[in-house]
């Protein structure tokens, strides 16, 4: 039997993994609650316009999903509704949607939002569209079709009679917040997040390029740089009190290397910080720690050639489970080390 014309070449990743799935396409197999998280950290990829995000969603939300909160003005707020469904979004799947949010706020239990945002992941349909693109006529459309899609499903307290009280408050409304987010805008703000990745795969990006250690030793290299001196000190049998009286050119290059190598690995530390879930970076350090942490105990002639042995060890450390797997340098893993001395008192070359 031939194979169908749009089957997938066998390859190596094919068999492995199956065919891609495009972000696009993913999203649709969503459940609502995985959707809601998705909007949720795409949310915070708009940090800069945003002091919080909120999810709300569940009992109790109001007719709120995610809101978010205006930097420049913490009464501002902005209300994401999450709907996952099987087609574009239409009128008569959030007529609903509307009337909550008039019903709530004329109770006073939250403030009229500054923009609200329909979010799903096949987008809205061409009638809700045109609908959000004109104020007066979504909200005569409110009005008409309150009674079957409003009255008796905002709350199972009492009807919500549309009654000439609520039609003077829906009068004084501003119905231009209304408009929805393309899915495919969302899905490019999103991979400038940190859950990116392990959300849709395809590999981290490209680490930027790293920046060479300044001329002299910042604060934060306090540590390490205390336990390579008192390594040093202690394989040549002289006080080296300071990187600037270091007797020996190759331990004076070993302390450069020393240095190049821990600001490499703190370049790794920020580049998972902003690629991946937060302690994904301190779950690597863990396992360099686990892995370095007999040999750091074996006996050595002295401190050089504890840290020495040390770093050898850990360029061969197999770690390759790791998310950042693909980014790891044997700079970085040397790197890392020095990290450990820096950060832990156990961690330390003359013992």
């Amino acid at each position: 039997m031939p194979a169908p014309a749009d089957s997938a070449p066998a390859s190596a990743s094919t068999v492995q993994s199956g065919v891609q799935v495009l972000p696009i396409e993913r999203i649709q197999l969503f459940s609502p609650e995985q959707w809601e998280n998705f909007v949720c950290e795409w949310a915070d990829s708009l940090r800069s316009k945003y002091s919080s995000v909120e999810r709300c969603g569940g009992a109790g939300d109001m007719g709120r999903d995610v809101i978010a909160f205006h930097k420049d003005d913490p009464d501002l707020w902005d209300n994401y509704q999450c709907k996952h469904y099987r087609n574009p979004l239409m009128p008569t799947n959030v007529w609903i949607e509307f009337g909550k949010l008039v019903y709530y706020t004329k109770k006073g239990e939250y403030s009229w939002p500054s923009s609200y945002f329909f979010v799903a992941p096949r987008g809205v349909g061409t009638t809700l569209s045109d609908l959000l693109k004109d104020s007066e006529k979504l909200r005569s459309g409110l009005k008409a079709n309150w009674d079957k899609y409003c009255k008796d499903k905002i709350t199972k307290e009492c009807p919500v009679v549309l009654d000439s009280s609520l039609t003077q408050y829906i009068d004084t409304l501003d119905f231009s917040i209304f408009c929805a987010v393309p899915p495919l805008h969302m899905i490019d703000e999103h991979a400038k997040t940190q859950w990116h990745v392990t959300r849709f795969g395809g590999g981290l990006p490209s680490r930027p390029p790293i920046d060479a250690p300044p001329t002299t030793p910042a604060n934060t290299e306090l540590s390490y740089v205390t336990k390579l001196l008192e390594a040093y000190a202690e394989h040549t049998g002289t006080d080296v009190e300071s990187h600037e009286v270091i007797p020996d050119p190759d331990l004076q290059d070993h302390f450069s290397d020393s240095r190049t190598q821990f600001y490499s690995a703190e370049s790794l530390r920020v580049f998972s910080r902003d690629t991946l879930p937060s302690g994904e970076f301190k779950k690597l350090q863990d396992e360099f720690y686990e892995g370095v942490m007999d040999e750091i105990r074996s006996d050595h002639p002295d401190g050089y050639r504890r840290v020495i042995a040390v770093v050898k060890f850990a360029r061969l450390l197999p770690v390759n489970a790791h998310a950042l797997i693909t980014a790891l340098t044997l700079r970085d893993r040397a790197g890392i080390c020095h990290q450990l001395a820096n950060d832990n008192e156990d961690v330390r070359w003359v013992r």
